[in-house]
């Protein structure tokens, strides 16, 4: 009996400290997700779709608390879903993407308020079929605005309140916003969101940032509207970065030429391996291209060695963001994982990407680790 009960007792023991071990290792694990890396420096963001909203992604959704302490909608609060007939507000959507951040703990950013390219149409139409006045036109903007952020009044805590008004000459999109009111649009929008919610953070965000005509464009126009005394409190530059572009010295020109202005959110992130039709960084959505097996070179996997460019692309920006940290108050990812990003699709249709920190499976890929390892060095 003696001998059993030591036998067993050096199986418990045993078992004990092999249960501590993956304890500790668990622990471990769980302190270097993405969100406490860089919580001294910035949060660490990324958008969630319908399905994730709505929990038919519980796995991918695992990954996105796990390892983000910012959420952003990637399409449900646009205007022409949520008020897709005037009047006619369809908040379902946008109240589970609310709830869910705040269940979490985490920051949450609302996009976005006024874009030209996904408007509804009825919001340049009169009943007469023609386009509406500036007055009507400005009551529209104010109802929305007021509308969609007073209801989420102290919950949302940022919103993209303009998108993509410069183009990449640095001149005003000629947009139907535009065209009816001039670049008054942008003051009067960011206007109206700061009388629906005073204490929310407003921001303007657009991509190819790194573009010095556009970059001189972006600053013109902010100046303007500091002048103005209109709250601005920051600049979101898209990340929709690709393996050679944009150059990173002009990309730290603009985070340094904005953040002298105003605070900066690396928004929208994804690093694309795959060829460019026009072989620059733009990100026009209305662009798009037919399909041709060129463009899609890696439509079952990944080869090492663009594993190896795609992960030290990643590390040289981040390494950017670290640099000026003080300037930057979020870095959000654009998407969860490689198999919901939107660079599957865009601009040509049927390709095979891998542009996020996540694969398909939602496995880590080891681009993860190395900014892990860059933020605790740093």
């Amino acid at each position: 009996m003696s001998i059993f009960i030591l036998i067993l007792s050096v199986f418990f023991t045993f078992y004990s400290c092999n249960s501590h071990k993956n304890a500790v290792d668990n622990s471990g694990k769980y302190k270097l997700s993405l969100k406490n890396a860089f919580k001294d420096n910035f949060y660490i963001g990324t958008a969630l779709n319908a399905w994730q909203i709505t929990g038919r992604q519980p796995e991918e959704l695992k990954v996105a608390t796990q390892n983000f302490n910012s959420i952003v909608a990637e399409n449900i609060m646009k205007s022409a879903q949520i008020q897709p007939k005037e009047g006619k507000f369809n908040f379902e959507l946008a109240d589970k993407f609310v709830k869910l951040g705040e269940e979490n703990d985490m920051h949450i950013h609302g996009h976005t308020l006024i874009w030209h390219s996904q408007a509804p149409d009825w919001f340049f139409t009169g009943k007469d079929g023609n386009t509406v006045s500036e007055e009507v036109l400005i009551q529209r903007i104010r109802d929305h605005i007021h509308t969609v952020v007073g209801r989420y009044k102290g919950r949302v805590h940022s919103w993209d309140v303009v998108n993509e008004a410069i183009e990449d000459d640095g001149s005003y999109r000629d947009s139907k916003f535009y065209q009816i009111l001039g670049e008054d649009f942008i003051k009067l929008a960011f206007e109206f969101a700061h009388e629906a919610d005073p204490e929310a953070k407003l921001y303007y965000n657009d991509y190819s940032m790194a573009v010095p005509e556009k970059r001189r464009g972006v600053v013109r126009m902010v100046e303007r509207l500091k002048n103005d005394n209109v709250q601005i409190d920051g600049i979101g530059m898209q990340g929709h970065i690709g393996l050679k572009h944009p150059d990173i010295m002009e990309f730290e020109k603009s985070l340094e030429a904005y953040g002298n202005l105003v605070k900066v959110m690396i928004t929208e992130l994804d690093l694309s391996v795959l060829p460019s039709p026009w072989g620059d960084a733009g990100a026009e959505i209305s662009d798009n291209y037919e399909y041709d097996d060129k463009m899609n070179p890696f439509p079952d996997e990944l080869p090492a060695y663009v594993e190896k460019q795609f992960t030290k692309r990643y590390v040289e920006f981040f390494e950017l963001f670290l640099k000026h940290h003080d300037k930057i108050e979020r870095v959000t990812l654009w998407g969860v994982n490689d198999g919901n990003s939107w660079k599957n699709n865009w601009p040509v249709r049927g390709r095979i990407d891998y542009p996020l920190l996540f694969d398909r499976k939602n496995q880590a890929k080891p681009v993860v680790n190395e900014l892990i390892t860059l933020a605790e060095v740093k």
